[in-house]
């Protein structure tokens, strides 16, 4: 008899579904920034991205968005017992990223759908739009922070015997 070796195979599902979820959190970001729909501030004067007041808060809405989709996905990486966590993680953080793409994509579409038409011909920031580019970074970020630091909590947390302190080869206080 022979064993075969099967390869691993890649988590593609840690791909897919935080690049999916980039539709729901752009959406989200139209509707409360100011600048979208205004939903947050409901200030008529931060209705419109003519007014310069208006450009950061509408990166920060994103920025809040993005912080908290990659701590969301955290937990997602970081909870469950993988075959391959390390690929689970990639996969994460490239779906991380993609996310982000379609979430500023989303919510820059949703604007030019439902929103009303801006003359750009001053600023092309005074159309719904992402100023800060770093701002993309953010879910990938917050991901990766967030699985280091759950990580590091449960590896603290562990028992004796369980891969933790304690085991054969590493330091254990005297009992």
């Amino acid at each position: 008899m022979t064993n075969s070796v099967r390869p691993a195979r890649l988590p593609w599902r840690m791909l897919l579904v935080p690049a999916a979820a980039g539709i729901p959190a752009g959406l989200l970001w139209w509707i409360v920034a100011p600048g979208g729909l205004n939903l947050l501030t409901r200030d008529p004067s931060l209705a419109t991205g003519g007014n310069p007041v208006v450009w950061l808060p509408r990166d920060l809405a994103l920025a809040g968005i993005m912080v908290l989709a990659g701590c969301l996905l955290a937990v997602f990486l970081a909870g469950g017992k993988r075959r391959d966590p390390q690929a689970a993680l990639l996969m994460g953080l490239a779906g991380a990223l993609a996310g982000s793409v379609v979430a500023w994509q989303t919510g820059v579409l949703a604007a030019r759908l439902w929103g009303p038409a801006a003359d750009a011909s001053a600023n092309a920031s005074v159309v719904f739009s992402l100023r800060a580019w770093p701002v993309l970074l953010l879910w990938p970020a917050a991901t990766a922070v967030s699985v280091f630091v759950l990580e590091l909590v449960a590896m603290l947390g562990r028992k004796p015997g369980d891969g933790g302190h304690g085991t054969p080869g590493t330091f254990s206080a005297v009992k």
